[in-house]
């Protein structure tokens, strides 16, 4: 008896930013990893990634889960490497954040791919006694690579092996460059404040107020949760330019609030003063400055002139 095809609100705005990821990663498909969420869960991704070059872990291919919350993007997806590596244990809970002990700094700005490229790249990293790292030697994580490739996960792919999967996945890469006629370049950088956390190791300051978290978003975090920086190779794009989720040090655009500005004869337009009439304002402003002697001076003059033009009329 086959399962059931799982139905999902579409509306959510998760779902929509979880399924325009999927289709990203589908449609910019990389040689050094995939990642696609379950059939039955789409909050529950398997992801397998080649090893970094020019270090102990090339040649591996890892397998492992992502876990997204219930509120993603506004908290950060979180993995677990399900093949041994000698870098993490295995099925260790791991969360990207800027700080690596608050999850709370995660930019929801960021997607599955940026943690992925972030995550390969701390493989490299030293443990140096962190709780989850692995202080092992680089023979035993060379041997380990070299024994990744046969590793088979029993939930997704259909039991292939990891070096199946890969193989598929270059593959595909291929047929792609083909079709464009062109090879497909990826430059991913991580940003520098992005760093890797263990989840049991994360802060519990909100600890009580996980179930908040869960309910209705409002209009600004739904419009930030469909959204994300692509990271993906874009065409035509020349060596100078950057993605704009890849430039190191980069600060990940921020939610914004909409400020109104006045238009330009607004801005000459004097502010009311609160209390004051607006006719008395007005007189104040004009006769500020001109001593009013010189208005009785100037009306004086006028009665004068006049007089004197009448009497010319009347003498003649």
């Amino acid at each position: 008896m086959s399962t059931p095809t799982p139905k999902f609100n579409s509306k959510s705005p998760t779902i929509r930013r979880i399924m325009r990821e999927a289709a990203e990663l589908s449609n910019s498909p990389s040689r050094d990893y995939t990642a696609t969420p379950l059939e039955s869960d789409l909050f529950e991704w398997h992801f397998t990634l080649r090893g970094p070059p020019n270090s102990p872990y090339d040649g591996g291919i890892y397998h492992g889960r992502i876990v997204l919350p219930p509120t993603y993007p506004l908290r950060p997806p979180s993995f677990r490497f399900s093949t041994p590596s000698g870098r993490f244990e295995a099925n260790r809970e791991i969360c990207l954040s800027i700080s690596g002990h608050h999850e709370e700094t995660w930019q929801p700005a960021w997607g599955v791919r940026t943690a992925l490229v972030a995550l390969r790249s701390f493989m490299e990293t030293d443990a140096k006694g962190q709780l989850g790292g692995l202080d092992t030697s680089d023979a035993v994580r060379k041997r380990l690579a070299g024994e990744s490739g046969s590793w088979k996960c029993g939930v997704c792919n259909g039991g292939k092996s990891n070096r199946e999967i890969m193989e598929e996945q270059e593959e595909v890469v291929r047929l792609m460059e083909e079709a464009e006629g062109k090879r497909r370049e990826e430059e991913i950088v991580v940003p520098e404040e992005l760093r890797m956390g263990f989840k049991d190791e994360m802060g519990k300051a909100k600890e009580g107020g996980g179930d908040q978290e869960k309910g209705d978003m409002d209009e600004e975090s739904a419009q930030l949760a469909e959204g994300f920086v692509r990271t993906a190779p874009v065409e035509g794009q020349t060596g100078a330019s950057v993605p704009a989720a890849a430039a190191p040090a980069q600060t990940v655009p921020q939610p914004s609030r909409i400020v109104t500005l006045p238009l330009p004869n607004q801005l000459r337009q004097p502010q009311q003063v609160v209390g004051v009439p607006q006719v008395q304002l007005q007189e104040r402003r004009v006769n500020d400055g001109v001593p009013i002697w010189i208005d009785r001076l100037i009306v004086g003059l006028g009665f004068l002139l006049a007089a004197m033009v009448l009497k010319v009329f009347l003498g003649t």
